[in-house]
């Protein structure tokens, strides 16, 4: 299969290019090809052809967004929506990934794709705008809701962690739940689902919830890093933008496209880590 991956060198795209390696691929970072100018993203797809779009392309910055509503827009929504326009007219598949902000965490119990939206930050109604669009215009697509990425590329909340570890202490939010994701178990996910799901909306997270805190505490034991972690409130850290405080994910879908636990993801980026710093 021809498969073209947009922000193809952001965290979850490199993998991509590592999980997708039986195909054959078109990866385009945003200087070969920006999806919020449609004639740009026209030409492209009629000069590749690929039998399917990936789309791993998104304005990511969640506090950012609710200064600055019209950049998440563009990047989430009319980014999104011009991929849906120019694949359904070449009759492209399309899959585009979203997220668990979509929610707005009152849920006692793991969210599933049938659960009702209510996004409560600018970057979540962004993110249900771009599904949407998507959803509406082109009947051959994937949307795939996914959660609280890590890896050891790009900047993600692992990272972060690892670079507070000289300190005496860190604080770490201890009431606002997700699913972490390791990166390339959702690539490895990904590239199953293309080949085995139909059309429609997944959930695809690593198993399980965890706070953040509890991710922290994790990655620090899987590093041998002593730096003690103490949990604290939401409130203790406020930011422009309103956190789901419960957001795990779970899928009622295809079996096939299950993650391994998140704990499994958290050793398998420490291990990582740890490898590429020996390297």
């Amino acid at each position: 299969m021809k498969i073209l991956v947009t922000g193809a060198a952001g965290q979850l795209g490199t993998a991509l290019q590592a999980s997708l390696r039986g195909h054959d691929l078109v990866p385009l970072g945003r200087a070969a090809l920006d999806i919020t100018r449609l004639a740009a993203v026209r030409e492209v797809i009629d000069a590749h052809r690929p039998d399917l779009v990936i789309n791993a392309a998104a304005f990511n910055d969640v506090d950012g967004a609710e200064s600055r509503p019209e950049d998440a827009y563009v990047g989430n929504a009319l980014g999104p929506r011009n991929l849906a326009v120019a694949t359904a007219a070449r009759k492209i598949a399309v899959l585009h990934v979203s997220s668990d902000y979509v929610f707005d965490g009152t849920a006692k119990q793991p969210y599933t794709e049938f659960d009702a939206t209510k996004p409560r930050s600018a970057y979540g109604r962004s993110k249900l705008a771009g599904e949407e669009a998507v959803r509406a215009l082109n009947h051959r697509h994937y949307i795939v809701r996914t959660a609280w990425l890590f890896s050891t590329v790009g900047r993600n909340f692992a990272k972060t962690m690892c670079g507070l570890a000289d300190r005496p202490e860190v604080r770490v939010v201890s009431d606002q739940y997700g699913s972490p994701t390791y990166v390339p178990h959702l690539a490895d996910g990904l590239a199953r689902l293309i080949e085995t799901a139909a059309y429609g909306t997944y959930h695809m997270a690593g198993k399980g919830g965890a706070s953040w805190f509890e991710l922290t505490r994790t990655l620090y034991r899987h590093l041998g890093i002593a730096t003690p972690v103490h949990p604290v409130a939401t409130a203790d850290f406020p930011r422009p933008a309103e956190r789901p405080r419960y957001s795990v994910l779970t899928t009622l879908q295809d079996p096939a496209i299950l993650l391994p636990p998140w704990e499994d993801g958290v050793a398998a980026c420490a291990r990582a880590m740890q490898s590429n710093a020996v390297g």
